[in-house]
């Protein structure tokens, strides 16, 4: 079987619907299989969404980069974001379109392997990223998040101590101009660049 960040036509489909309450705000997206967090909001996505500091998110703009199934980027449209959502599994990307269309929330999604279709930079890019991709992918998803943010921008993401996050904040160190790491709880780190 191909891993989440693969595209397996063949794979046979079980989707569930997830409901979700984050910031006050309800919501629901689904979940099928070969998209990342099978049947549940996984823990470091839903860790990273609480934490999360904004400011008059009606003037923001943000890319949710590796959006999988879609609970990041549905999230913050609801809070009032502007959103752009890419993946680069097709499956992610239908199911991401089905959730949003049944809430009447907008966003756009779209195909894109890390960002090979980004024109755009943005106020916030926000990720759970795919550590299983490999180091080169992953590191150009998170290093790259550079040049497609907006001055005083930020990069968000969640990463597990155990799969490296210290390494990766001090990588991170020699990228952007500041990085902290805002919170930790169970093995998960959030960090924030500027």
């Amino acid at each position: 079987m191909g891993h989440y960040f693969t595209n397996d036509k063949n794979l046979a489909h079980n989707k569930e619907k997830v409901n979700v309450v984050i910031h006050s705000i309800d919501y629901y997206f689904y979940t099928d299989n070969g998209v990342f967090s099978k049947g549940e909001l996984d823990f470091g996505t839903e860790l990273l969404l609480k934490t999360l500091e904004y400011s008059f998110p009606q003037e923001k703009r943000a890319l949710d980069i590796g959006c999988g199934c879609g609970p990041i980027g549905i999230c913050l449209s609801k809070l009032g974001f502007t959103v752009d959502m890419c993946d680069v599994n097709e499956r992610a990307i239908n199911l991401t379109k089905t959730a949003l269309e049944e809430q009447g929330i907008f966003a756009n999604v779209f195909l894109s392997d890390a960002y090979s279709n980004i024109k755009e930079k943005y106020d916030y890019i926000i990720s759970n990223p795919p550590i299983r991709v490999g180091k080169e992918k992953l590191y150009e998803i998170i290093m790259g998040a550079k040049n497609y943010l907006k001055d005083n921008g930020e990069l968000w993401i969640v990463v597990r101590k155990k799969q490296g996050a210290d390494s990766l904040v001090r990588d991170m160190k020699n990228v952007f101009k500041l990085v902290d790491v805002i919170t930790k709880k169970k093995g998960f780190y959030i960090i924030k660049a500027k």
